[in-house]
C-alpha cells in the first residue's frame, strides 16, 4: 500500500537541509517510510536512526526535524534517519506489529546500505518514549534475523552497535510496572483493556493477562538485557514520586533507574541520567558525544 506524503512536513532538519532521500518506502503498510539524511563522505557511513515516540498511537518521522543533535551528528559523520512504523491499533495489533516494522525499516537499510552509503556494522537505534522502549527492544534482543526467509530484507541482522533512550520505558511486559515505579498492582476494567491492547488483544474479557507468557516474555526487554547487550545511553527528565498521570507513570525515572540496576546486575555499559533520582554519569557524556564515541 502507498503512503500518502502530503501530511507530513518536507524532510528538512535544523541546518535547513532536505533530506538525500525522502519517504523512502521499506514495507507494504502505507506507514512504511523513512527519511535519510546522509553524512558526506565516499566511505560509507555508520547511521543513527531515530523512531519517533506517541504511545504508539500517534506521531510520525517530522518529529526530530528542528533536533539540533542530528545537524551535530551529520557534521561529525554520523548519517541519519527517521522511521514512521504502523501504530499498535492497526493489524496485526499490539505494539509488537509496531516495533517489527522498526525491525523491519533497520533490515531495509542493512540490505539497500551501498544504496544509502551506509557501514552495516555502524548502527544505532534512539528515540523518546515508544522510540525509546523500541531502540531498547532491538538493542537488547538476540538476533532476529531470519536466514531461511524467502525475503532477503529479514536475512538482515538486527543488531545494534549502540542504543540511545530518552523517557524510556524499562519493559513493555507493563505488568511489571507497579513493581518498578511502586503502585499497586493493576486491577481497573480499563488499565487491563489498555495492557491487553498492548499485547495484542481486542479485548481483556475472559483474559489472564498474567498467564500470556509468550507475548510478556517477547515485550519484556528488560529482562532481555545480558552482558553482550550494546552500549546504551539513557535520560530521563521526569519527576519522581508517585506518578499522578498516565504520563508520568510511563516515563517515570523509576523506569531508567531500573535499567540502570539490570545493566549494572549483569554487566552492560550503560550511561544513565535520571536528575530526579540523583543518577548521573561521571563522564557527563550527552547524546551525540555517546554516539560519536561509539559509532565513529
Amino acid at each position: 500500500m502507498m503512503t500518502n506524503n502530503s501530511e507530513y512536513p518536507e524532510a528538512i532538519n535544523a541546518a535547513g537541509v532536505r533530506a538525500t532521500f525522502a519517504n523512502e518506502c521499506y514495507g507494504e503498510h502505507e506507514r512504511n517510510t523513512f527519511d535519510i539524511w546522509l553524512a558526506d563522505s565516499k566511505k560509507p557511513t555508520p547511521l543513527a536512526i531515530f523512531i519517533h515516540g506517541g504511545g504508539f498511537v500517534g506521531g510520525d518521522k517530522s518529529r526530530y526535524y528542528d533536533s539540533e543533535d542530528w545537524v551535530r551528528l551529520l557534521e561529525a559523520g554520523i548519517s541519519i534517519a527517521s522511521i514512521n512504523y504502523r501504530y499498535m491499533y492497526e493489524a496485526p495489533y499490539g505494539i509488537l506489529g509496531s516495533m517489527n516494522d522498526s525491525k523491519r525499516c533497520l533490515q531495509y537499510i542493512r540490505a539497500n546500505a551501498e544504496k544509502y552509503n551506509v557501514d552495516k556494522e555502524r548502527i544505532a537505534c534512539s528515540g523518546g518514549s515508544a522510540g525509546a522502549g523500541t531502540s531498547l527492544w532491538l538493542a537488547f534482543s538476540d538476533d532476529m534475523a531470519d536466514a531461511e526467509n524467502n525475503d532477503p530484507v529479514l536475512r538482515e541482522s538486527t543488531q545494534l552497535l549502540c542504543a540511545a533512550a530518552f523517557s524510556t520505558q524499562s519493559t513493555y511486559d507493563i505488568l511489571r510496572w507497579p513493581e518498578i515505579v511502586g503502585i499497586p498492582p493493576y486491577q481497573k476494567p480499563e488499565e487491563l483493556l489498555s495492557i491487553a491492547r498492548v499485547f495484542g488483544f481486542k479485548s481483556a474479557d475472559g483474559i489472564d493477562l498474567y498467564t500470556q507468557s509468550e507475548i510478556r516474555k517477547e515485550l519484556d526487554f528488560l529482562e532481555k538485557m545480558t552482558k553482550n547487550a550494546p552500549p546504551f545511553y539513557v535520560f530521563s527528565h521526569y519527576d519522581g514520586g508517585i506518578p499522578t498521570n498516565e504520563d508520568e507513570l510511563h516515563h517515570h525515572p523509576f523506569h531508567a533507574k531500573a535499567l540502570k540496576d539490570k545493566a549494572e546486575q549483569v554487566g552492560a555499559e550503560a550511561l544513565v541520567y535520571a536528575p530526579a533520582l540523583g543518577i548521573s554519569d561521571p563522564s557527563g557524556k550527552d547524546m551525540v558525544e555517546f554516539f560519536i564515541e561509539k559509532l565513529l
